[in-house]
């Protein structure tokens, strides 16, 4: 290696404080999401190691006593003596925030945590930390409890191997929960590993009576990463276009694929850094792809001289793409680090993808005919729907914006105080307009079950009924013309059934909402009701029960015995509207289940739609079977 990593490498820019207090600042929240940021910020250094040609193994074990261990056969952190600080280089990573070898460009060249908070952090947040570093033909070792030194670096032993071990307990103090999820571990660990192709990444539970082992090895990278997320999909051509190269210092990959589907998939990356609100790198990308696609199309006489173009839009349906890119400074609008901003990454894209993408299709002008014709097939489709989204504007400026005739809607102006309950069918309808308070509740039923939008493109979407009377209702537009400022409710409540049919259309709701409205799920504004599955009487004893398990902690308190009446509702109809109000209606008394998305993982939320609301059959069935363990209350 050129570049020196020793103890002095290592540099200091402030001390660790106030991150107990407030470990929000640091790891994001102390939830669930939280706790796992910390497993990540350890294998992140790991993988930083990786990324400078040295790791490609690691392993993260969680122990049965759910303290996490990470191993990786990295060069091991450095056990000299800082200068600056005059204590093992170790105990600087891991006691002073901001401290680290990704500062300085002395130690790493590119790494994906940028502010080099990640191991202190862990350390404070942490009931206690051992670190164990193999370096020099000897084993170091120390121990930490609560972010302070509870055992000086020692030396422990000899070896033949280099690399770093750290095990941390979280801290119950800290954290609302202390349990990891195996599920959410799996799904990060598989996208490092995609994103480092020949990293080599083992998760282990050491929990269970049989421990669960799970290996991620990806030789083709993000090739294989899209062949991954367009399994359940039919791929237009064999292929996986990918290109590579370096400008600028910038260090480009990109993989893609067109599937028959009509949503598109682009995930873009920086330092193995997920950026959900894209950034330089995914415009570069986008530019490249549309100018590209659009010099084929005019080649090709797909498009007249004097024909529009196609849109960025067109090309990108039904294409899954992976943009990966590695730069030394990056530089992320906001501190979510969600959107990258340097200038350099733009064209570093753009020109790489632009030229090696026009050699492919050059080399392969069967694939360029099958995306051209299904981007023309969607131009022709998104004329179609904005000509339908004209007449509707046209029609609500005549009839001044008039609302469908089935809502029954709510006095209140205000879209802070209203809400709009989604109800299926006519009998919960009525029962919920009976029930409800009239100044801020609105009623929508619908009939039936709604088309489903992921086998749709948008053009049939928008003259679907029941479709148009929630687009109406919003009052938000669809798609390019959401505006959530226009928003007329701030709370939508799916309330269905607890049936298997009740499911179903909750699951089409939400695919409706996710694809073509996303924001209004991502602004909390989406929920699900939750309305009891029984009732339970005794003399003069009322009780209403949301599970099973509250079913039988109702039974213990009133005792098991044949006076007990239990009623078990298998839908909404069955109640009448006195009964809905007391239970699923009054804001009072009612449990709302708020719709969340976590945008780190949205490939993976994106690829649980297509296997459920997808045209394949296989996925779905094997989808079900191995998650109907963790389902409760279905009515078979």
């Amino acid at each position: 290696m050129s570049t020196e990593y020793g103890a002095d490498q290592i540099q200091i820019l402030e001390g660790l404080e106030a991150v107990r207090k407030r470990p929000g600042m640091y790891i994001g929240s102390t939830s669930s999401k939280g706790l796992h940021h910390l497993v990540y910020e350890i294998v992140d250094n790991a993988v930083d190691e990786a990324l400078a040609g040295i790791c490609d193994r690691i392993e993260v074990i969680i122990n049965k006593d759910n303290s996490v261990t990470v191993i990786d056969n990295g060069r091991g952190i450095p056990v000299g003596i800082n200068h600056k600080k005059g204590i093992p280089a170790v105990e600087v990573v891991f006691t002073i925030l901001h401290a680290g070898g990704k500062f300085g460009g002395g130690g790493y060249k590119v790494s994906g945590g940028l502010h080099g908070v990640g191991a202190s952090v862990v350390n404070a947040l942490s009931e206690w930390l051992e670190v164990t570093i193999y370096l020099d033909g000897k084993i170091h070792k120390q121990r930490y409890e609560r972010g302070k030194v509870a055992k000086p670096l020692e030396v422990i032993g000899d070896t033949d191997r280099t690399g770093t071990t750290v095990t941390f307990l979280p801290d119950k103090e800290i954290f609302e929960e202390t349990v990891y999820d195996y599920e959410v571990l799996k799904q990060r660990l598989r996208e490092m590993a995609f994103l480092t192709k020949n990293l080599k990444i083992i998760l282990k539970d050491d929990r269970e009576e049989t421990p669960v082992v799970k290996e991620f090895h990806y030789a083709g990278g993000i090739k294989e990463y899209v062949e991954y997320l367009n399994r359940h999909k039919d791929p237009l051509y064999t292929d996986v276009l990918y290109c590579e190269g370096s400008k600028e210092d910038v260090y480009v990959e990109v993989a893609m694929q067109h599937n028959s589907s009509y949503t598109e998939g682009c995930y873009s990356f920086v330092n193995n850094i997920t950026t959900p609100e894209g950034g330089t790198h995914l415009t570069g990308f986008k530019n490249a792809l549309t100018k590209t696609f659009n010099d084929f199309a005019r080649n090709l006489k797909y498009l007249k001289e004097n024909e529009a173009s196609l849109s960025g839009e067109d090309i990108r349906e039904g294409l899954t793409a992976i943009i990966s890119i590695k730069i030394p400074e990056p530089q992320f609008e906001g501190q979510t680090k969600q959107k990258l901003g340097n200038s350099e990454a733009r064209g570093a894209v753009d020109s790489i993808v632009s030229e090696q993408l026009t050699y492919f299709l050059e080399q392969n002008p069967g694939i360029a005919k099958t995306i051209l014709e299904k981007a023309v097939l969607a131009q022709r489709a998104r004329d179609a729907a904005r000509k339908a989204r004209d007449l509707t504007r046209r029609k609500t400026a005549l009839e001044g914006m008039s609302l469908p005739g089935k809502l029954a809607d709510c006095s209140d102006k205000d879209p802070k105080n209203c809400e709009i309950y989604i109800v299926e069918g006519d009998s919960a309808g009525g029962s919920a307009k009976t029930a409800r308070s009239r100044a801020t509740q609105a009623i929508l039923p619908l009939r039936g079950k709604i088309l489903n939008v992921e086998k749709s493109r948008l053009d049939k979407i928008l003259v679907n009924n029941e479709i148009k009377a929630m687009i109406t209702a919003f009052g938000t537009g669809i798609s390019d013309d959401f505006d959530i400022a226009k928003l007329r409710y701030h709370k939508i409540i799916i309330m269905t059934d607890a049936d298997v049919d009740g499911a179903h259309i909750s699951t089409l709701l939400l695919t409706f909402f996710y694809r073509f409205m996303p924001d209004l799920i991502k602004n909390g504004h989406v929920y699900m009701a939750q309305p009891p599955l029984y009732k339970v009487e005794k003399s003069k004893f009322v009780k209403y029960a949301y599970s099973d398990e509250e079913l039988n902690e109702i039974l213990t308190e009133i005792g098991r015995d044949s006076n007990n009446k239990i009623q078990r509702y298998k839908g909404l109809g069955e109640m009448d509207a006195e009964q809905l109000w007391d239970t699923t209606m009054d804001p009072e008394k009612r449990v709302l289940l708020r719709v969340t998305i976590d945008e780190e993982e949205s490939s993976e939320i994106d690829l649980t739609f297509t296997t459920l609301m997808g045209d394949k059959v296989e996925p779905r069935r094997e989808f079900i079977e191995t998650n109907a363990k963790y389902v409760k209350n279905l009515d078979i």
